[in-house]
């Protein structure tokens, strides 16, 4: 499966919230403010979506499944409903964030402030523009060029990713998400109907090395991309904040709702493709 790093800090950066409780004190007659719109995940989420549908095509293609079929498009437009998506999140960012109100009042400070602000939508942006082909290819090479030329900005972002533990979790991210994945597949029947637990688990533990490359090839760039506009002062400023206390256990909690996003979104691909290929073999 294509796979995108979820990739920044709080969710992207890639973060939430339904039971996270309004943690700012401010006044009863004031409109509670949430952590899910202060780190404007249904903005991601749009994202997200659009990514995951286009990489559809190429899913059906690689399988040689009846893509474009009423039925796959019905399927694809399910499995990437925005709502039942942000749903999904919002749900597990809630269970993950239970017991922590000072990391929702931390995250809400920081990302309610103009550089957290900024931030956000500077990696939506940068998300979204990866999506051509031609962005991808020149912010991979500008990222080559930084690090042949010695750019100090290139020592800021890697260890904005090793606060943020990037690569790591967005490795582990990936392989789960690959496993939801021939689970699914497996358990439709199908030319993949025989692939025990032990096949699907060496299937994806062999793909690891490749996982951690293409995250690799991936993330620098983005992240390159995305905070080319910030100031030194600001990068610094949003890693610091990503390295309290607070900053860490908000990172958690978006890679375990987005983790679940993906993993629930991959098992039902998994499935839609199974069922594509029964249905030709009829």
């Amino acid at each position: 499966m294509a796979f995108r790093p979820l990739c920044v800090a709080i969710a992207l950066a890639t973060g939430g919230v339904f039971g996270v409780a309004p943690v700012l004190a401010q006044q009863q007659a004031q409109p509670a403010i949430t952590l899910y719109d202060v780190l404007q995940i249904n903005d991601m989420i749009a994202v997200l979506r659009d990514e995951g549908v286009a990489d559809a095509a190429e899913l059906a293609a690689d399988f040689g499944t009846a893509g474009g079929s009423p039925s796959w498009e019905a399927s694809v437009a399910r499995i990437y409903d925005p709502a039942q998506m942000q749903a999904l999140v919002k749900a597990g960012l809630t269970k993950a964030m239970e017991g922590k109100p000072e990391a929702a009042a931390g995250a809400i400070d920081f990302f309610g402030s103009a550089t957290g602000k900024r931030a956000l939508q500077l990696e939506t942006d940068a998300r979204r523009a990866l999506m051509d082909k031609d962005t991808e290819a020149a912010a991979t090479l500008r990222w080559q060029e930084m690090v042949a030329k010695g750019d100090p900005r290139v020592a800021l972002i890697r260890r904005f990713a090793e606060v943020n533990d990037l690569i790591e979790a967005n490795v582990a991210g990936a392989m789960n998400s690959s496993l939801a994945f021939y689970q699914g597949l497996a358990g439709t029947g199908g030319p993949f109907a025989d692939m025990t637990e032990a096949d699907i688990l060496d299937l994806t533990r062999g793909k690891e090395a490749e996982t951690r490359a293409s995250t690799e090839a991936w993330l620098f760039p983005f992240l390159a991309l995305a905070y080319q506009p910030l100031t030194d002062a600001e990068l610094r400023a949003y890693t610091d904040y990503s390295a309290t206390p607070a900053g860490q256990q908000l990172n958690a909690a978006m890679f375990a709702a987005f983790d679940g996003l993906f993993n629930h979104v991959s098992r039902d691909l998994g499935r839609a493709v199974g069922q594509e290929m029964a249905g030709q073999d009829i």
